[in-house]
């Protein structure tokens, strides 16, 4: 994950090794070759110019501590924009109400199922609440067997009703039979759809409307790269969610979703899902991702 950009702005840091001093020309190629690094990651030219006009202006305005190179101190500069970036603080998932709701939307294919069962897995286990799961996705069979299976595997129980088509009506039964079990926390997997589709759109919109959960998560493949910010920008306009989750980041990812969509939706990522096990399931924290992309937490904490 992140190996090529991490590679990248490593060579980019390497113009200022041995200088005894940060100038204008030595500043100006580093920051042409950090912007080429985040270009290459899939990150938009106006958030990557805008980023490394920031570093440029920072580097320029800062005195080189004695004991510092000009190169570690780069390095702490494009870490803490980068942990600027995808929002500096770490934001927990709301788990407050009896029970706690929380409604899973995104795309076909993103990953929303088995996200939804990890998430069920976390609230479990590392949360200790007791947690029910919802099978929402009417239109695709598979996928509540899908949840099923997952949910035994768990050991937590799914609601499901395959022969009811409506789900604000599933949703519904399902919170009444989670109130009489005194069940702590609701995860409602939705059917996955297209931005463009407003059938779908307007299917999502109504049983947020219907249920106002406590948190509504936005499920997007890393994957994508820019597509996945350009997607988060149709839904929020849309659903207005309160965070997103970031699956498949352990591919072969480029990184620009997890670097911008935070700049660009203003909405904090909660989650990563980093393999296929139920237990590959992180909470995001910005600066230990900054931190995990310049592969260089010693020199930072140095500097």
């Amino acid at each position: 994950m992140f190996e090529n950009l991490s590679n990248k702005l490593e060579k980019a840091f390497k113009v200022l090794k041995g200088k005894g001093s940060i100038t204008d020309i030595n500043v100006a190629e580093t920051v042409k070759e950090v912007r080429r690094a985040l270009l290459d990651a899939d990150v938009s030219y106006p958030i990557a110019k805008e980023f490394t006009d920031r570093v440029k202006s920072q580097a320029l305005g800062m005195n080189v501590l004695q004991s510092v190179e000009p190169g570690q101190m780069m390095v702490k500069i494009v870490k803490d924009e980068l942990t600027k970036l995808m929002g500096s603080e770490t934001v927990e998932v709301n788990l407050k109400g009896s029970p706690a709701i929380i409604l899973v939307a995104g795309l076909q294919g993103s990953g929303k199922t088995t996200f939804s069962a990890k998430l069920a897995n976390y609230v479990k286990n590392k949360k200790n609440k007791s947690v029910m799961l919802v099978a929402g996705d009417v239109y695709r069979p598979a996928a509540i067997n899908q949840l099923q299976v997952l949910g035994e595997q768990i050991g937590v129980p799914v609601y499901a009703d395959m022969e009811n088509k409506n789900p604000i009506s599933i949703a519904d039964a399902a919170l009444k039979e989670a109130k009489s079990k005194n069940i702590q926390v609701l995860i409602v997997d939705t059917a996955g759809r297209l931005a463009i589709d407003e059938q779908m759109m307007d299917e999502i919109a109504n049983l947020k409307q219907s249920l106002n959960p406590q948190e509504t998560l936005f499920v997007v493949d890393s994957m994508t790269g820019q597509d996945a910010v350009n997607t988060a920008k149709a839904f929020n306009e849309r659903l207005d969610y309160d965070g997103v989750v970031l699956t498949k980041l352990d591919g072969d990812t480029r990184g620009g979703a997890a670097l911008t969509i935070r700049y660009v939706v203003n909405k904090p990522i909660k989650f990563v899902g980093v393999g296929e096990k139920v237990e590959a399931l992180d909470v995001f924290h910005p600066e230990r991702m900054a931190n995990r992309i310049l592969g260089m937490g010693d020199i930072v904490s140095l500097v």
